[in-house]
């Protein structure tokens, strides 16, 4: 092949740094048949990709990174390297700034055609037509032509003059087979408690009954940073091990149920167990793992609303096994201190990752690290293939444990131990637009439509998208209030938030006092989250107003859904 007449001169080499390195991503399923992945960049994680991915301790690096102007100031160009099976096959990389006036729409995109090959190709961002309007690294988007296409990806900051970066370390394969990795394993299993209840579901599955194995959490739970998510997310591998325990295959007796929902605590999930796991009673399971150890910063309740759901699960039909488990983010953060405090008292099986990889992190190669966290985690809070494979093998651990131990003869009767945070909201129960309970009266008022762009999770063994709550009450315009009479001693209420400028605040009134002002837009992504109107009061009827907030009048609302206790 001829090359160019006149070759341009090679541009000098600048110093650079990952902040995504050989990392794993799927097309998920678009409507035209495309498929496309999505790395966010904001709220601290672009600076987490440096510090991890890319070996950055520089403060003034760090510093310029968070912010869109920033970025331009420190950032030559981008360099984006894709590999595929499938070399001749083009990608379509697009980096977002996140605007000012709307965060999806008024900021910055630019993008570019890379090859499949392995090559990477280079934006410089002189060549880019900024916007006036923006206002953070927003996002990095892998369009691919087919949904399911699996791809490694890079993507590498080359600096401005002036700026220096270290050369990128060199990482070995981990040894997952090794006597250090067993060590670490070990050091997850934080207790067994009382096996029971466990061991009852091994010794079924065994002969060859019906076992359902469920998790419920937050986003890890969901499957994100696995790729593909619905086969090599820890759930996924973890419920393979306990199949491969029972000696079963995974499409014969032993059923596997997935819940989990991206950014939400404990607080909603009480709201949705006897939906999301228990089918609203078609499901019984066996054993359920609760996954929100770094999820339950936003719980109201600090603790209670874990205490209530794992009471719940506990005491719900089929008497099914509870295993407690503590995920971890990239700065070593989770709530596995105040959440250990429900396994302690209730004497259940509890799972650390934080314990099993954390210290390790910190030690040379050779010297006891069997990997890094650039390998065990796909961004600042989720963990990748490896980091899910590792959770899942915590897990098994605990299975494998239990299989050789004895039964206990008795369980603990939960109901007759002091509750460390209390159980109030163990009997919630969940009502949307698809049902009115008994003895409830509602009047819609305004709150007349059906939101359909709604917070979507894959489900169970599913590639496909579920909408979260789509029996919802939606408001466009107007000034009449939701008003409902219940009767219940505590509510919550289950709303959408989002970043649309088009959404507006709501006042909730319960018999006539206003109890709080809701303001979607405070958490800035399209999401579910469970907020307590009230709690404690006396069982009577009340009388409960959602309208919108003086001046909002003419925005949208969308109440998704209510959680009640009789």
């Amino acid at each position: 092949m001829a090359g160019p007449k006149a070759p341009k001169d090679p541009e000098k080499k600048r110093k650079s740094f990952y902040i995504m390195r050989n990392k794993e991503v799927a097309g998920s399923p678009q409507p035209d048949g495309r498929g496309i992945q999505t790395i966010y960049l904001d709220d601290s994680r672009m600076v987490s990709f440096a510090r991890i991915t890319g070996g950055i301790t520089d403060p003034e690096i760090l510093g310029l990174l968070p912010t869109a102007e920033g970025f331009r100031k420190l950032v030559y160009s981008v360099g984006v390297t894709v590999e595929t099976d499938h070399p001749g096959e083009n990608t379509e990389f697009v980096m977002q700034m996140y605007g000012k006036r709307d965060p999806y729409r008024s900021g910055t995109q630019f993008q570019t055609v890379v090859p499949a090959d392995g090559m990477e190709k280079v934006i410089r961002l002189s060549e880019i037509n900024w916007s006036d309007d923006d206002r953070v690294p927003g996002q990095m988007r892998f369009g691919f032509e087919k949904a399911g296409t699996l791809a490694k990806v890079s993507v590498r900051l080359y600096l401005q003059d002036g700026f220096d970066a270290p050369e990128p370390e060199e990482e070995a394969a981990p040894d997952l087979e090794g006597a250090e990795y067993k060590e670490m394993l070990q050091k997850s299993l934080v207790q067994t408690g009382n096996v029971r209840r466990l061991k009852r579901a091994m010794q079924r599955a065994k002969q060859g009954e019906d076992v359902t194995v469920a998790f419920i959490g937050g986003s890890i739970t969901q499957g994100a940073g696995a790729i593909p998510i619905n086969t090599m997310c820890y759930a996924y591998r973890a419920f393979e091990g306990f199949c491969r325990l029972a000696g079963k295959g995974t499409q014969e007796n032993i059923h596997y149920v997935k819940a989990g929902v991206g950014g939400t605590s404990s607080e909603l999930g009480m709201v949705r167990y006897q939906r999301d796991v228990c089918g609203d009673g078609a499901v019984r399971p066996d054993l359920v793992v609760v996954e929100f150890a770094v999820n339950d910063e936003g719980d109201e309740t600090k603790g209670e609303s874990y205490d209530s759901l794992v009471n719940k699960i506990w005491n719900s039909p089929g008497q099914p096994a509870v295993v407690l488990l503590f995920s971890v983010f990239s700065d070593d953060y989770n709530l596995q201190e105040r959440l250990g405090k429900v396994g302690k008292a209730y004497e259940l099986p509890m799972v650390s990752v934080k314990d099993c990889v954390v210290e390790q992190f910190y030690k040379k190669a050779g010297q006891g690290r069997v990997f890094t966290k650039a390998q065990f985690f796909y961004d600042v809070y989720h963990p990748s293939n490896l980091g899910h494979r590792v959770m899942a093998d915590c897990l098994v651990q605990l299975f494998r444990t239990v299989d050789s131990m004895e039964a206990d003869e008795g369980e603990p009767d939960l109901a007759a131990i002091p509750a460390p945070y209390g159980r109030e909201f163990m009997d919630v129960k969940l009502f949307d637009r698809s049902m009115t309970p008994e003895g409830f009266r509602i009047d819609c008022g305004d709150f007349t439509g059906q939101d359909t762009q709604l917070q979507a999770v894959e489900r169970n063994l599913d590639l496909a998208l579920t909408p979260q709550f789509p029996d919802n009450w939606m408001h466009r315009n107007g000034n009449r209030p939701f008003v409902m009479d219940l009767v219940c001693t505590a509510l919550l209420i289950v709303e959408k938030d989002s970043a649309d400028p088009q959404t507006g605040k709501a006042d909730i009134k319960v018999d006539g006092e206003t109890v709080r002002t809701i303001d979607p837009r405070e958490v800035g992504w399209n999401h579910c989250n469970a907020l307590i109107c009230f709690r404690g009061r006396e069982r009577k009827e009340h009388h409960v107003e959602i309208s919108m907030h003086p001046g909002d009048e003419e925005k949208q609302f969308t109440i998704l859904g209510f959680g009640y206790v009789e």
